[in-house]
Formats: C-alpha cells, sequence, structure tokens
C-alpha cells in the first residue's frame, strides 16, 4: 500500500529488550491464565523448597541462602526476563564455584562476586552478546556439565554417609576422597538409610507416579521417620538452628578494591556460567513450548536478579532447566508463573520455617545425588566418545580440568581446543583443483563434468579452483599452490566461485600472489568472486588493472586468450 511504512525482518531494539511480561500482558491476560499460572507456580515452588536449601548446604552456606535466591532472584528473573517459562534460583552447577569461592574470600566475598557477576550479565545483555553464547561448542558444554555433575556427586557423600571428619572438608576433589576415605570408619547406618530411602522415594515416583512431587514427599517422610524414630541423624535444626520466617533487610557486602580485584576472576567464572545455563535453560523452554525467548533481555535479568539476590544475602541466581520443564509441563502461561513460585517460597518461610529444623541432611544428599545422576550428560558423552576423536579430545579434557582444576579452566581450555578443532577442520575442506572446466552457471557443483582435457593441454592458461571457506587457517596450504605458477603458462585463471568467505589473511596471500604474477608478466585473472570477497580483495591491493575480474571461468579464460594476445601484439609493434 502506498504510503505505508517499510517492513523489516530485524526486531527493533524496543522489542529486544521488553520483557516477556510485558509482552504478555499487552497480548491480554485473562482469568483462567491467571489460575493457570497459580498453579504452575505452586508445583514448581513444591520443587524449588527443598531443592533450593539442598543447593545451598552444598554450596558451603546455610540452607536459607537458597531460600532468598529463589524468591528474590527468582521473582527478578521471571519479572525482567525474555522468555515466558524460565524459573530462576540457585542452580546445581554453581555449588563447586560457590564453595570454592566462601572457602577462599569469605561469605562477604561471594556476596561481592555475585554483585559484580550481575553486572557483567547486565552489560553482557545490553551489548547483545546473547546470541554468542550460543557458539559455545557442544563437547565443551557436555564435559563442564558432567564434571559439574561428578562433582556435585562426591560433595554429597559426606552427609549421605554420615561420616565425620576430623576437619573441614577439603574443597577440591582429590583430597576430599582421600578424607572420606579416611573417616569411612564413621558411617552412620541411621544417615545412610535415610538418603538410600530418599533416592529411592523420588527414582520410583517419578517412574511409576511421575506426576508427584517426588522430591517434596520424599525429604517429608524422611523427616518424618528421622523425627518419630528419633535416628541419630543430622538436621538443619542441630548443624545450622533452622531457617529464618522473613525475608533479611537488603544491604550491600563490605568491599574494597582488593577485595574487587580478588573475587573478580570468580565474578567472571559466574556470569559466565550464568549466562550459559540460563540461555541454556531458555532453549529448552522454547522446544517444548514453540515459543522464542529474548536471549539479550534474558541476559540483563539474570543480571539484576543476581544483584538482587546477593543485596538480600542469597547466592548465585540463574535459570534452572529441570524447575522451568516443570513450570512447562504444569500449564504455565506467563512470566507470572514464575513470579507465584517466589511468592509461595516467601510464604512458606513465614509459615512452615520452624518445620524445615527437622529434614535431615542425609535426605537432602540424596536429593542431590539424583540431580546429579539426571544432570551428567551420560548418552551425549557417550557418543561423543564414539564418533569423533577430535570432539572426544576437547571432551574429555573439558570434563578432566573441571573435575580436577576447576570450571572456569575447563570452559576456557575446551573452548580454545574447540575452536582449534574447528579451524583445522574448516582449513581441511578449503583445498585447490587444477585445470579446472568451464561450469555453465546453471549447473551445480556436484554435476561439474570431469576435467576438460582442452584446458589441461593448454599451453598458455592454467585454471585453479578454490573451495571452502578461504581464511587464515587455509591461506599457507592454498597459497603455497598458488604460488607455484607454471613458467609455460602466460595466464592463469583463479574461480572464487566456491568461495563464501576470505579473512584479511587470506587477501594479504592473493596479493602475494598477484605481485609475484606481475614481476613474471603472467596474466592474472579471478572469477566468480562475490561482490563481498572482491571488495576484501581490493582492500589488499588485489584489483584491477593488476588482476582482471571475470563473472565465471569460460570468460575468465576468453579474456586471458584476449590479453595474451594483446601484449603480444604490443610486443611485436614495439620499436626495436
Amino acid at each position: 500500500m502506498a504510503g505505508s511504512a517499510p517492513t523489516s525482518s530485524t526486531p527493533a531494539l524496543a522489542d529486544l529488550f521488553t520483557p516477556k511480561l510485558v509482552t504478555v500482558l499487552r497480548e491480554g491476560y485473562r482469568l483462567d491464565d491467571l489460575r493457570a499460572d497459580a498453579v504452575a507456580g505452586l508445583t514448581v515452588a513444591i520443587v524449588a523448597l527443598p531443592l533450593s536449601m539442598a543447593i545451598a548446604i552444598a554450596s558451603g552456606t546455610t540452607p536459607e541462602r537458597g531460600l532468598f535466591t529463589a524468591a528474590v532472584g527468582g521473582f527478578l528473573i521471571s519479572a525482567l526476563g525474555g522468555s515466558r517459562f524460565q524459573i530462576g534460583g540457585p542452580a546445581a552447577a554453581f555449588t563447586v564455584l560457590v564453595a570454592s569461592t566462601i572457602s577462599r574470600h569469605g561469605l562477604d566475598g561471594l556476596l561481592l562476586a555475585t554483585i559484580m557477576a550481575g553486572a557483567f550479565l547486565l552489560l553482557m545483555g545490553v551489548f547483545r552478546l546473547g546470541s554468542y553464547i550460543k557458539f559455545i561448542p557442544y563437547p565443551v558444554t557436555v564435559g563442564f556439565i558432567s564434571g559439574i555433575a561428578v562433582i556435585l556427586f562426591v560433595g554429597q557423600l559426606h552427609d549421605l554417609l554420615g561420616l565425620t571428619l576430623p576437619g573441614a572438608d577439603p574443597a577440591d576433589i582429590l583430597p576430599k576422597l582421600a578424607a572420606l576415605a579416611a573417616a569411612i570408619g564413621t558411617l552412620n547406618p541411621a544417615a545412610l538409610g535415610i538418603a538410600a530411602l530418599s533416592v529411592a522415594t523420588i527414582v520410583g515416583l517419578r517412574r511409576w507416579r511421575p506426576h508427584w512431587p517426588g522430591i517434596l514427599i520424599a525429604v517429608i517422610a524422611t523427616s518424618l521417620i528421622g523425627a518419630l524414630l528419633h535416628l541419630p541423624v543430622e538436621t538443619i535444626g542441630t548443624r545450622f538452628g533452622g531457617i529464618p520466617s522473613t525475608l533479611p533487610i537488603p544491604a550491600l557486602p563490605p568491599f574494597s578494591l582488593d577485595k574487587v580485584q580478588a573475587v573478580l576472576p570468580d565474578a567472571v567464572a559466574f556470569a559466565l556460567l550464568g549466562a550459559i545455563e540460563s540461555l541454556l535453560s531458555a532453549m529448552v523452554a522454547d522446544g517444548m513450548t514453540g515459543r522464542r525467548h529474548r536471549s539479550n533481555m534474558e541476559l540483563v535479568a539474570q543480571g539484576i536478579a543476581n544483584i538482587g539476590s546477593a543485596l538480600f544475602g542469597g547466592i548465585c541466581a540463574t535459570g534452572t532447566v529441570a524447575r522451568t520443564a516443570t513450570n512447562v509441563r504444569s500449564g504455565a502461561r506467563s512470566p507470572l508463573a514464575g513470579m507465584f513460585h517466589s511468592v509461595f517460597i516467601v510464604l512458606f518461610m513465614l509459615v512452615a520455617a520452624p518445620l524445615a529444623s527437622f529434614i535431615p541432611l542425609a535426605a537432602l544428599a540424596g536429593v542431590l545425588v539424583v540431580v546429579a545422576w539426571n544432570m551428567a550428560e551420560k548418552t551425549a558423552f557417550a557418543t561423543l566418545l564414539r564418533t569423533s576423536p577430535g570432539d572426544a579430545v576437547v571432551l574429555l579434557a573439558t570434563f578432566g580440568l573441571t573435575v580436577f582444576r576447576g570450571l572456569t579452566e575447563g570452559i576456557v581450555v575446551g573452548f580454545a581446543l574447540g575452536a582449534l578443532l574447528f579451524i583445522h577442520r574448516m582449513a581441511q575442506h578449503a583445498g585447490v583443483e587444477v585445470h579446472v572446466p568451464p561450469v555453465p552457471e546453471d549447473q551445480a557443483d556436484a554435476s561439474r563434468p570431469p576435467y576438460d582435457p582442452a584446458i589441461a593441454t593448454d599451453p598458455d592458461v592454467a585454471v585453479y579452483r578454490i573451495t571452502g571457506a578461504f581464511f587464515f587457517g587455509a591461506a599457507a596450504t592454498v597459497g603455497a599452490v598458488l604460488e607455484r605458477i607454471a613458467d609455460q603458462h602466460r595466464a592463469f585463471v583463479i574461480d572464487f566461485s566456491a568461495v563464501p568467505f576470505i579473512d584479511s589473511t587470506a587477501a594479504n596471500t592473493m596479493d602475494g600472489i598477484a605481485r609475484k604474477a606481475a614481476r613474471h608478466h603472467v596474466v592474472l585473472l579471478i572469477s566468480g568472486a562475490t561482490p563481498a570477497v572482491r571488495k576484501s580483495l581490493a582492500a589488499h591491493g588485489v584489483s584491477a588493472p593488476t588482476v582482471l575480474f571475470e563473472r565465471s571461468i569460460a570468460a575468465a579464460i576468453g579474456a586471458a586468450h584476449t590479453e595474451i594476445a594483446r601484449r603480444h601484439s604490443t610486443e611485436v609493434s614495439a620499436p626495436a
């Protein structure tokens, strides 16, 4: 229609940074939507209550800090996030990092690192880096998630077996295993029985009654058994003295420049893992619902949520796959379900906080053992080991470093190895074909005829064809072939029709080849180059009249013979 505004497939900036809650309310929100979200929020809260406390304890802090995280961080993630169904809170993947940070910098250091991580996540979202998180190689993701699962499992053995250690529980896995082995004589059969019952209840209900809240039922059942039978097992009450019934007053942790510098690596690790975990969870929700999340708005919300969580004394908050999937399966329709989930957790603290004192730590350890088992990418791990030696190296390096060195080292080294593997594979697919026949414009490369003998025996013109991305990884190999300009040829054609991309290293290589051709008085022609490739070549000096550009190989061969004849005529007519 005349006068109508032009349409664009590129989303506007305002759309990219609009919370999904606003989108939902704009579309229209009815009473039945509110009812469905309230039911879903209650269902997720039932799952999140024991899990949040268990994750906080496994992280080396007190159980209420997990509830603070789910209440404050979870509310902000849902209210401001870019996903309709994301459920935020403490995540099992963070237990290793959080425990390590507390052991080195104390609780104040953890809260400061969480606030800094929130600021980093906020900036990542503002600068629209959310799309790039997806480029982390799959073997790296599988490796560090599986590594975290192993560490999480080992971390539960202390409470699972009811062991009594003579000193503090070591943070690193090898010293931890040594300390646990030395204390095996203190095994508490009652604690082991409670943990086994917890695991059996969760696994059994998941199989036979999958819609029942297995984790909550397991925790309640084992708490009742422990209290009624007066079992000699450690509980939240005996170790921590219970949990408070209200949220604390928000406050900044003490900080200094030295403290900021000390916790900076931890903050970066929190931000990186939080971005990966939250966007992975949002993508799972997209796959289950057919919706699309706004990745950069999600990172902004994650950043604000982590700052808010730390101000209220909580730990790192992120989107969680299991709770988000539960939210979707429970019939959630909007981010209000996640907000209800946080409200129900606060109500639990107000009404039932004293009851948490009876929860056996062995029961929560059993819960996290199930979480660790489900977290481990067992099938994907085995598949990557079988199918690709290169991916297996990346996987094992990431897994090993995550378990024995740390998550940051695992991700950095795994990503670097993955990038090198990608470059190697891309370079292998880049090559040079010699004496390539002319290809009709409407004929696919796959059906190209055999080499044309007429071209192969042409005494004047040689034809080369570059295939694949021409970049720094392939520049040396391709350049070595092209530099071998045969003395018997007076012109050579380089076909770029199968080159989708050229970088500055490859363009500089072509400049060197063009200069060498000019010194040898050899005509250089380039055929089939896209406008983008021609622009890159021209920026490095590869342009007319030093190099002639033609649309196809056939046209380039004709132009080569014409130029050879012109030069020959000029030489003959030149005065002696």
